[in-house]
């Protein structure tokens, strides 16, 4: 049953995020991306988006950050690294796999 359940989450994460690149494609205003309706909706799936938001993060994006510290309720950037997609990325990637392994 959680197989069949986590290939929904799957499945309709995806349509969203398909749904949320195209209607957001050319939009340069990374203040504008997340409040798209697909984007509100995907935070509104909860936790079990959060390793889908990791990974898409370490393969597509970095305009995933607003969900994940939405959902996640922490932010693991340090206010030096605010702006810099690369070590925003870095910082959530590093958190996703501590959270993944229990804290270790």
């Amino acid at each position: 049953m959680e197989e069949l359940q986590n290939s929904e989450i799957e499945a309709t994460f995806t349509a969203l995020v398909k749904q949320w690149r195209e209607e957001t494609f050319g939009i340069s205003s990374t203040n504008q991306m997340p409040i798209h309706p697909a984007y509100q909706q995907i935070i509104g799936m909860g936790k079990p988006v959060i390793p889908l938001l990791l990974r898409e993060l370490e393969n597509k994006s970095g305009h995933w950050f607003w969900a994940l510290k939405s959902i996640s309720r922490e932010d693991p950037v340090h206010p030096e690294y605010r702006g810099k997609v690369k070590e925003m990325t870095k910082a959530w990637l590093e958190w996703g796999n501590k959270e993944a392994t229990g804290g270790r």
